[in-house]
């Protein structure tokens, strides 16, 4: 029953879209709504957009997962807003371009530049989009027990639907709908939260203890094999049999069921902290590395630069009437994120101290829609339950589209140009694709996976637009050249890391989170491969129509 509350929510997605179907005419109306929407509007969808499923649920379960340093996830996600609203909002909409392929052909007029771009725009997309539609169906069977798929398939093709109906305008409808859904439907029940868990739970938050002791039997299901560390001896039933657990490290299989008893000591994973525990209380990203600051440090630089380099993102600012509007457009941005990242704290917080198996279980990502009901088992925590189902949907869809339109519009305008019919076939296909690959990825970790999109578009667009916009020395083989290296030293050593598996350690955390150092290398493989070749011709007119305040007169 709790699952139908996503129902008002794809209803409400499906009509807006229908709505838009008067004014799609065209190429422009699909991608940028010819132009003319205004900053406040835009900054409300942009806000949709950006609050994907990695901010409406992952955060919380980042803190669950892997302590209070996690908040630097949501830093790291607004500080990208004040480097677009400096660096890149105004320029951007300036060029006139309708994506960011087609801004590196603008700017330095290069076909398989923009062909290639069009190809990194695939990849940053979905490793964004697959962890949404993977959330969807997480979600769904948590609050509603249905079957995974049912999630995934109908955010599919109601993001599908939505988008061969209205293009972007109706994403723009959506998605300001959906983020004053969430922002509402985020705060009421964290709040409530506050106040059903009481004054000692609450001072418990703030200052937890180390979570050592079951408080009552725990059922904890194992997404994946599992290495834990025991430290006294603790009988558990393994799939409906018992088993005793000797000090030492043991395996929990993938999938395996066990049932820990009341008073049992809880064991740790290998490499990560208990909740409450003092390394879990630092202030700083650790992830069993042990090198907390250089993690720290790379979250950073991969959330700040990659929201810059984000395609469904940079799109939005096209979709202003010019370069002011744009600029206006991010510094609202601001506000409404900073308002909404009050909040992830709170749930993860009281996830930590109230919903610690989760930390075992690896499904951390369920931690807000689960605590209601662990609060209030009555009618109350079926009611908040079902609220923040019905505001984790809108997160999903919200982002989808905007990610879905990416897609389309780098088939279908980038690397197959056509007209309108075929953009709106390529959003269908586009769904239609990734729909099949989150079947597959049910146990990935949502927040971990949009972060290697981040650290990508970090990688790769981000000194593209950055030395696009600000260096008129760069050329096309340098821009080429630095973002297939930050493609390789990104995507390709993040796609090596999981396939090696290595230990917890420095190596482990350069392979896993490589943007301290991949975003350097391809700004400095740019650079130095441009300053080998010529300066392009042409260059300083178009610096100056980047740069000229469009809105002045003669």
């Amino acid at each position: 029953m709790i699952a139908l509350a996503a129902l008002p929510v794809i209803l409400a997605t499906l009509l807006i879209g229908a709505r838009g179907v008067a004014t799609l005419r065209s190429t422009s109306d699909f991608l940028v709504a010819s132009r003319r929407i205004s900053p406040t509007l835009n900054a409300a969808a942009v806000s949709g957009e950006y609050l994907s499923a990695a901010s409406f649920l992952g955060v919380a379960g980042l803190v669950v997962k892997n302590g209070v340093g996690a908040l630097w996830y949501p830093v790291g996600f607004t500080a990208g807003y004040l480097l677009m609203l400096v660096l890149v909002a105004a320029p951007m909409r300036r060029t006139g371009a309708l994506t960011v392929p087609d801004f590196a052909e603008a700017r330095l007029g290069s076909p398989r530049l923009r062909r290639f771009s069009a190809l990194v725009v695939l990849v940053i997309a979905g490793l964004y989009l697959v962890p949404q539609f993977t959330a969807a169906g997480q979600v769904l069977t948590v609050v509603g027990g249905t079957p995974y798929w049912v999630g995934v398939v109908v955010a599919g093709a109601s993001v599908a639907i939505t988008l061969a109906l209205g293009g972007m305008r109706a994403a723009t409808y959506v998605q300001a709908f959906q983020f004053v859904l969430k922002l509402v439907l985020f705060i009421v029940p964290a709040v409530w939260l506050l106040l059903a868990v009481g004054a000692d739970t609450r001072r418990e938050a703030l200052h937890p203890a180390e979570y050592s002791r079951f408080p009552a039997a725990t059922e904890v299901q194992f997404r994946l094999d599992t290495r834990l560390e025991v430290r006294e001896p603790i009988t558990v039933l393994a799939d409906g049999v018992p088993r005793t657990l000797g000090p030492g490290e043991h395996v929990a299989p993938e999938d395996g069921r066990w049932i820990f008893p009341a008073g049992g000591r809880m064991p740790e994973i290998r490499g990560v902290a208990l909740p409450g525990s003092e390394p879990w209380q630092r202030p700083l990203l650790d992830n069993g590395s042990g090198h907390p600051l250089l993690a720290t440090w790379s979250v950073l630089v991969a959330t700040a630069l990659g929201t810059m380099g984000l395609p469904h993102v940079i799109v939005r600012f096209h979709t202003n009437p010019d370069g002011r509007a744009a600029r206006r457009t991010a510094a609202i941005t601001v506000g409404l994120l900073g308002t909404f990242y009050l909040f992830p704290a709170v749930y993860g917080l009281l996830g930590g101290i109230l919903l610690p198996e989760l930390y075992l279980s690896g499904a951390t990502d369920t931690a807000v829609v689960a605590l209601p009901s662990r609060v209030d088992g009555g009618v109350a925590g079926t009611v908040f339950t079902a609220l923040l189902t019905a505001g984790a949907f809108a997160a999903f869809l919200a982002t989808s589209l905007g990610l879905v339109l990416a897609l389309a519009g780098a088939v279908a305008h980038d690397l197959l140009p056509g007209g309108l019919r075929r953009l709106r076939v390529s959003a269908i296909v586009a769904a239609a694709v990734v729909v099949p690959l989150a079947l597959l990825a049910v146990r990935i970790d949502v927040g971990a996976v949009v972060t290697s999109a981040f650290a990508v578009a970090a990688s790769t667009f981000c000194p593209l637009l950055v030395l696009g916009i600000w260096w008129r020395r760069l050329t096309p083989r340098g821009a080429f050249v630095g973002m297939t290296v930050g493609l390789l030293s990104s995507a390709g050593v993040m796609g090596t890391s999981l396939l090696l598996r290595p230990e917890p350690g420095l190596t482990a955390l350069l392979l896993g989170q490589p943007a301290l150092w991949s975003v350097p290398l391809a700004f400095l493989t740019m650079i130095l491969v441009s300053l080998a070749d010529d300066a392009p011709p042409g260059a300083e007119s178009t610096m100056l129509r980047l740069h000229l305040d469009e809105t002045r007169t003669p």
